[in-house]
């Protein structure tokens, strides 16, 4: 059988009616397809919550807002629509709370403790809690006088320093940043040298943990040096120190003595040392020296000559 055009745009507009009937149904909060308990509960104010807000137990959503309706004493009747899976106790509260900073609003359900639980259709008890920004406006006013009052402070100490403090402590702040820049350059040259000389150090290192290693391999021998030393100073302790410190005296004033009359020139070290002639006529003389044995070498016969018969010298 044929199907005409009118059919097919008859059902179809009957169609699209029913998906918006359900649709506005779920928006309101209406749930066509399931059968759910309805509780209510009154409050005096419940700024924020709309139709379709979720019903919290424990930040979990178990059902939700299906409508709201003003009372004649001006208080506001809530209907919830709860999964009848969930049972609820009779002594449940449902607080209206803040669900962020921007004003959104969720009833949240504080389960009682008792063990008869609310039918369909029952009022629960109702609290309105405080939402977020009521919370933080005493704090947000305190910071404000606490603020004023610095600022108070503040332009009260700025009256009271007069330029020439304010030009010293500038100053005085451009001194440290300048400290600070050559402490950061001193800084940069020494990381720079110890970089350029790691291979040296690292060798340095290695000469220590060597003469370590020889110092506890002759751990022995040094603690016999050790204790003749202590022995060597017993038997010096008993030693007479005031004759000897005082040849010591004596034979540092001579030294001193002597020293400052080489220091005047006088004497033949003296001369050596001070008097550059003498140092220059001995340094011509061992030239001379070691020019006469040069050539004493290549010409002996010059300086030399031996007649066997007796003859005459050349």
């Amino acid at each position: 059988m044929k199907i005409t055009n009118e059919t097919k745009v008859g059902v179809l507009a009957a169609v699209a009616i029913t998906v918006l009937i359900v649709g506005y149904s779920f928006l309101k909060g209406n749930d066509v397809f399931s059968r759910e308990n309805e509780f209510y509960a009154i409050y005096t104010r419940v700024d924020g919550l709309t139709v379709s807000k979720p019903v919290l137990v424990n930040g979990y959503q178990i059902g939700r807002v299906s409508s709201l309706t003003l009372q004649p004493d001006g208080r506001i009747l809530v209907q919830f629509k709860v999964d009848p899976e969930y049972a609820i106790p009779k002594n449940t509260i449902a607080k209206l709370e803040s669900t962020d900073l921007l004003g959104g609003k969720a009833i949240v359900f504080e389960l009682g403790n008792g063990s008869d639980f609310a039918a369909d259709g029952d009022t629960l008890n109702a609290n309105v809690k405080k939402d977020l920004m009521d919370q933080v406006e005493p704090v947000q006013k305190k910071a404000e006088q606490i603020i004023a009052r610095m600022d108070s402070v503040l332009t009260s100490v700025n009256n009271t320093l007069n330029p020439e403090f304010q030009r010293n402590f500038d100053r005085s702040f451009a001194s440290i940043a300048r400290t600070l820049e050559t402490l950061e350059k001193t800084t940069r040259t020494v990381d720079g040298l110890v970089t350029n000389q790691s291979s040296k150090i690292s060798g340095i290192m290695t000469n220590l943990e060597s003469i370590s290693a020889n110092f506890k391999n002759n751990n022995a021998t040094i603690t016999k040096i050790v204790d003749n030393f202590e022995k060597i100073s017993d038997d010096v302790a008993k030693a007479n120190f005031a004759q000897t410190i005082t040849e010591a005296n004596k034979a540092v004033a001579d030294l001193q003595t002597v020293i400052n009359k080489v220091n005047s020139g006088n004497g033949t070290l003296g001369q050596l040392i001070n008097d550059e002639r003498m140092y220059n006529n001995l340094n011509n003389a061992a030239a001379n020296l070691d020019k006469l044995m040069i050539d004493l070498k290549a010409n002996p016969k010059r300086y030399v000559s031996f007649s066997v018969f007796g003859g005459k010298k050349d």
